[in-house]
């Protein structure tokens, strides 16, 4: 290694773990509170109000779009930060994210512009779904590239809190504000203020992220000179396995999260007959096991492997389906804080070493692109349309089908990891 190599500045161990941790943080609030207002604000003030029931679907339609643009934003951040770097490919990602949320903020309801509110609310919510799409796969690899050996899945894991700390954020803005304003005053301007607050929230995660340095292991293949012109056409070409395997490997993470977060809100809120902020508390509360559980995966990843953890969460997830209808539709408080509680704790058994997984399946110098597209092209099949087919499936065949739905999910993903070999001892030097 030449004197130069030697001395560039190595990311401390905190600084690392902070960086990746604000700056998802700070997306997946962003991402969530478009996901609550999408069931609670946006039916009513941005699409036709004649039939309830449609203007709810449409609005979950405009949540969707999201991720369909996640893949795109793995394309294109991908692309840079597996040429240029991590660092300022996560900086233009935040701030793209940001800027949507922002803008959803300021923007005029159905009433005073008429289609055109839908059709810019649509563009928004592609915006964050572009944003996000580059900005996981790259704080996962400041984490797990920074990594000390045999702690990847726990420094891995510091960027997935930033899910559920996200949802916390989001969710208290959203019981703030219903306690300190009326119904009026909520749907005039209260509900904006989620969306604007995400302004100074971006700006501390910047200042953050360009304290940090490029990865030690990203700037190795600088020094070898290994980029590839085109990552994305590489990982398609030359690791389809890895990509088809991850993207099964995360499908059961994104159904289980979305059932029990957007769909179950928006029918504990329409059909049980739960007022918004109540279920909100439920959810807030259910989320702290999501949080707890998290590092507990990571520990055990690290410790017996992940292919070993991830299937037994894996089948505990397949018997939770089962549990849906009776648990979720059992009509008492206590059922439904159970299933919020037990769901949202395996959510974060599995979403743990998730990011750990996916970064492991790919060769550093397509490793952004490829651990990105295989978590978004996996939201595309497991989030995206969940709330949807959820409620069409419980309004037509009951409860019990969107367990099904679920458990189903489940073992597709049980499948790709039985297909899957170990990496917990790779060096991701070598990969």
């Amino acid at each position: 290694m030449s004197t130069a190599t030697a001395e560039r500045p190595i990311n401390s161990p905190a600084r690392v773990l902070f960086a990746s941790l604000v700056g998802t943080t700070i997306e997946f609030y962003d991402f969530y509170i478009y996901a609550t207002a999408a069931v609670l604000v946006f039916p009513q003030l941005f699409f036709p109000g004649s039939d309830p029931t449609t203007a709810t679907l449409q609005s979950l339609a405009t949540f969707a779009l999201a991720f369909f643009a996640r893949p795109l934003g793995s394309a294109v951040f991908g692309h840079f930060g597996d040429r240029v770097g991590r660092k300022a490919t996560l900086v233009a990602a935040l701030l793209t994210m940001g800027l949507s949320t922002v803008v959803i903020g300021l923007l005029p309801t159905y009433a005073q512009i008429g289609m055109v509110a839908p059709l810019l609310l649509a563009l928004c919510r592609f915006g964050q779904g572009l944003g996000l799409g580059g900005e996981w796969g790259g704080a996962v690899l400041l984490a797990t590239e920074n990594a000390p050996p045999g702690k990847r899945a726990w420094y891995g894991m510091f960027p997935q809190l930033g899910a559920p700390l996200g949802f916390l954020l989001s969710g208290l803005s959203f019981l703030i504000l219903a306690e300190t304003l009326n119904e009026a005053q909520f749907f005039s301007w209260g509900w904006r203020i989620p969306f604007l607050a995400s302004a100074l929230l971006v700006g501390i995660g910047l200042y953050i992220r360009l304290q940090i340095e490029e990865t030690p292991v990203f700037r190795q293949t600088l020094d070898r000179k290994e980029q590839v012109k085109l990552p994305m056409l590489e990982v398609i070409r030359s690791h389809p396995r890895a990509l088809v395997l991850g993207t099964l490997i995360a499908l059961a993470t994104f159904v289980l999260f979305y059932l029990t977060t957007v769909f179950s809100l928006t029918w504990g809120v329409s059909q049980l007959g739960y007022a918004r902020d109540e279920f909100l508390t439920i959810q807030l509360f259910a989320v702290l096991f999501f949080a707890l559980m998290i590092p507990v995966a990571a520990l055990a990843a690290d410790r017996y492997g992940r292919r070993r953890t991830l299937i037994l969460v894996t089948s505990c997830i397949a018997l939770f389906g089962l549990l849906f209808q009776p648990m979720f539709g059992s009509g008492s408080l206590f059922g439904v804080v159970a299933f919020l509680t037990l769901g949202l704790g395996l959510m974060g058994m599995t979403y743990g070493p998730l990011g750990t997984v996916l970064s492991e399946l790919f060769p550093t110098a397509v490793r952004y692109t490829g651990a990105s597209l295989t978590f978004n092209m996996a939201g595309i099949f497991g989030a995206s349309l969940a709330p949807y087919i959820a409620t069409w499936l419980a309004t037509h065949y009951g409860l019990q089908y969107v367990g099904y739905y679920l458990a189903v999910a489940a073992l597709l993903t049980l499948a790709a990891l039985v297909l899957t070999r170990e990496t917990k001892d790779d060096d991701l030097n070598q990969v």
